[in-house]
Protein backbone atom coordinates (compact mmCIF):
# COMPACT_ATOMS: atom_id res chain seq x y z
CA UNK A 1 0.00 0.00 0.00
CA UNK A 2 1.51 3.38 -0.95
CA UNK A 3 1.95 6.18 1.54
CA UNK A 4 -0.89 8.65 2.05
CA UNK A 5 -0.16 12.03 0.55
CA UNK A 6 -0.61 15.23 2.55
CA UNK A 7 -3.10 17.66 0.98
CA UNK A 8 -0.93 20.34 -0.60
CA UNK A 9 -3.33 23.14 0.40
CA UNK A 10 -3.15 22.01 4.02
CA UNK A 11 0.65 22.07 3.97
CA UNK A 12 0.50 25.79 3.29
CA UNK A 13 -2.14 26.61 5.91
CA UNK A 14 -1.35 24.50 8.96
CA UNK A 15 1.74 23.83 11.03
CA UNK A 16 2.00 21.07 13.64
CA UNK A 17 4.06 21.84 16.75
CA UNK A 18 6.29 19.36 18.55
CA UNK A 19 3.56 18.81 21.17
CA UNK A 20 0.99 18.01 18.47
CA UNK A 21 -0.94 21.28 18.40
CA UNK A 22 -2.05 22.69 15.04
CA UNK A 23 -1.24 26.36 14.35
CA UNK A 24 -3.02 28.51 11.78
CA UNK A 25 -2.78 32.12 10.71
CA UNK A 26 -5.55 34.55 11.59
CA UNK A 27 -8.02 35.37 8.84
CA UNK A 28 -9.66 38.55 7.49
CA UNK A 29 -6.50 40.58 6.95
CA UNK A 30 -5.87 40.45 3.19
CA UNK A 31 -7.70 43.53 1.95
CA UNK A 32 -10.07 46.32 3.08
CA UNK A 33 -7.91 46.87 6.13
CA UNK A 34 -8.98 50.50 6.39
CA UNK A 35 -12.37 49.27 7.61
CA UNK A 36 -10.92 47.16 10.40
CA UNK A 37 -10.36 48.56 13.85
CA UNK A 38 -6.80 48.91 15.06
CA UNK A 39 -7.44 46.41 17.85
CA UNK A 40 -8.71 43.81 15.35
CA UNK A 41 -5.62 44.26 13.19
CA UNK A 42 -3.38 43.94 16.24
CA UNK A 43 -5.10 40.76 17.44
CA UNK A 44 -4.87 39.18 13.97
CA UNK A 45 -1.07 39.15 13.96
CA UNK A 46 0.87 35.93 14.18
CA UNK A 47 -0.69 32.50 14.59
CA UNK A 48 -3.20 30.81 16.87
CA UNK A 49 -3.78 27.22 17.96
CA UNK A 50 -6.86 25.38 16.77
CA UNK A 51 -9.45 24.04 19.20
CA UNK A 52 -9.10 20.33 19.98
CA UNK A 53 -12.05 19.21 17.85
CA UNK A 54 -10.89 21.09 14.78
CA UNK A 55 -7.34 19.94 15.40
CA UNK A 56 -8.39 16.28 15.26
CA UNK A 57 -10.22 16.82 11.96
CA UNK A 58 -7.26 18.59 10.36
CA UNK A 59 -4.79 15.91 11.41
CA UNK A 60 -7.02 13.03 10.35
CA UNK A 61 -8.26 14.29 7.00
CA UNK A 62 -5.59 16.66 5.68
CA UNK A 63 -2.22 16.04 7.32
CA UNK A 64 -1.91 12.27 7.05
CA UNK A 65 1.83 12.26 7.58
CA UNK A 66 1.51 13.98 10.97
CA UNK A 67 -1.24 11.80 12.41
Amino acid sequence: MPKMKTKSGAKKRFKVTATGKVLIGHGNKRHNMRKRSQSMKRKARGTKALAHGQQVKVLRHFLHTSA
